[in-house]
């Protein structure tokens, strides 16, 4: 007997096998799955491209605030003015190198810095104004003058911060103290010169009377006494003359001016103030005939004050020499070299510190003094394109030397010599 059984299906085969369907869902899922990742992979690649630029602009970001910072310090640093700023609590966050200067020294906090100082920073934050104070500076022997103004960086009460900027007004308070000094200085000048223009007028009155006099017929010892009456008014209208030259110079008055004559005037001139300073006096002139374009009345003035200078500091009495000679016959190759006038002394001689500033307006080494003749004399011989020098040493006098150009004459020129009290060498070291 025979029988036959059926011939088993491949499941797989069979779509509506559960096996089959699972195989197909699993199929499906496997394949989602890696389309997933394909697509994930896309996007870490991209935010991993989009991270490495952030990455790029912040450390780019960073250098660059770094380089921002670095340049805020210098110019903190650098800037011509102090920069001081005070946290919240009395802390000092930030103090530039100008800042330190003018406080003499770092501080961490408000509350180290001297009372002025606090008390003018109060000010400024609460007026709005920019108050001013002297701040003594370590190493510096005067106070440097400094200005504070205010400015708020944050205002809220937790975190207020105070912003203030320190100026050295030093050289502004210097320059308004020599302009009220200069003011001041102006005013006695033009009282001065008012003065010496109202003394001017009764003194020369006073010495054409006092010349009436020593002209008149009057015993020996009344002519000694308008001699020195004669004296005095020649010193006063010395001293008048030379506020006037000194504060008011208009350009001198040229004109041909013999020399000689100007020598000669001083020999008579000076003879009587020479007498009563006990000072033998001499005058080598050699300068008879020969012309300066010059302003005689203003090189009179030179010459006295020069001897007024002797005559003050030899009070002992001593002696003066007066010496003029043409540059050109003594050799220059210069044919219009000038004329030489020498004043020399037997006082006590100039010490070296004060060659430099017997020139200047207001400088003597001598009590009362004015300190205006030798000024004088160097301006006067500037208005005329001369110059004027000196030679001393202490102990051995002084010797002034007056340089002035000249126009060359023809004639014959001659010397002539001045002795007062005879006996004196010409030669006499000074």
């Amino acid at each position: 007997m025979s029988s036959s059984f059926p011939t088993p299906r491949d499941p797989a085969r069979n779509a509506e096998h559960p096996l089959a369907r699972a195989f197909a869902s699993f199929t499906e899922a496997a394949s989602s799955l890696e389309r997933t990742y394909g697509q994930l992979q896309g996007q870490v690649a991209h935010l991993r491209q989009e991270l490495e630029g952030t990455n790029r602009d912040l450390a780019t970001s960073l250098e660059e605030n770094h380089r921002i910072r670095e340049r805020l310090r210098r110019i903190l640093e650098g800037l011509p003015c102090g920069v001081l700023v005070i946290e919240a609590g009395a802390r000092i966050s930030t103090i530039n190198p100008e800042a330190a200067r003018l406080l003499g020294g770092s501080f961490e906090s408000a509350d180290a810095l001297p009372a002025a100082l606090s008390a003018a920073l109060d000010l400024a934050r609460q007026s709005g104004e920019e108050p001013e104070l002297p701040l003594a500076l370590p190493h510096h022997a005067k106070a440097a003058w400094v200005a504070i103004r205010h400015a708020w960086l944050e205002q809220s009460e937790a975190r207020a911060t105070s912003v203030f900027i320190l100026r050295d007004v030093s050289e502004a308070k210097k320059l308004e103290q020599d302009r009220e000094h200069l003011r001041r200085q102006q005013a006695l000048v033009e009282m001065s010169a008012l003065l010496a223009h109202e003394i001017r007028n009764p003194l020369g009155s006073l010495e054409l009377f006092a010349g009436l006099l020593a002209e008149a017929n009057l015993e020996a010892e009344s002519h000694s006494w308008i001699e020195h009456v004669q004296a005095g008014l020649r010193t006063l209208s010395a001293t008048v003359n030379n506020v006037l030259h000194l504060h008011n110079t208009p350009q001198p008055e040229l004109a041909p001016t013999d020399a000689g004559q100007l020598l000669d005037w001083a020999y008579n001139f000076l003879l009587p103030l020479a007498k009563q300073a006990h000072v033998e006096m001499q005058i080598i002139n050699g300068l008879n005939g020969i012309t300066i374009h010059a302003d005689r009345h203003r090189l009179e003035q030179v010459l006295l004050n020069l001897a007024l200078n002797a005559f003050r500091f030899m009070p002992g009495g001593g002696w003066l020499s007066i010496r003029g000679a043409d540059c050109a016959s003594a050799g220059s190759e210069d044919e219009d070299d000038g004329v030489e006038i020498v004043v020399r002394d037997t006082g006590p001689g100039i010490v070296p510190t004060d060659l430099p500033r017997i020139f200047e307006a207001g400088f003597s080494t001598r009590d009362g003094s004015s300190g205006l003749g030798l000024a004088v004399c160097h301006r006067i011989l500037e208005q005329h394109r001369g110059s004027i020098a000196v030679e001393s040493r202490p102990g051995c006098g002084a010797t002034f030397r007056l340089r002035l150009p000249r126009n060359r004459t023809t004639g014959a020129k001659h010397s002539s010599e001045h002795i007062v009290e005879p006996g004196v060498e010409s030669g006499a070291q000074l």
